[in-house]
């Protein structure tokens, strides 16, 4: 029971000096950052969707057109 009670007393007072030293806070906000960050790569691959879908909807009018034109030639 003593040993429980100094391993509590001692993890508190780490938690309390860490907490003084501004620690706590910095590994808040690195993981606030880290939130951020992972909406930017979700984002950013929505984007790379997006745009890879225009450009498959430009291959494919292209190849219409062409087929228009072939057809039209002859």
């Amino acid at each position: 029971m003593l040993r429980l009670l100094a391993l509590l007393t001692t993890t508190l007072a780490l938690v309390l000096a860490l907490a003084g030293c501004g620690l706590a806070e910095t590994g808040a906000a690195a993981a606030a950052g880290g939130v951020s960050k992972a909406e930017e790569v979700r984002q950013a691959k929505q984007t790379e969707a997006r745009i890879q879908q225009q450009i498959d909807a430009a291959y494919q009018q292209a190849a219409q057109q062409r087929g228009a034109a072939e057809a039209a030639s002859q």
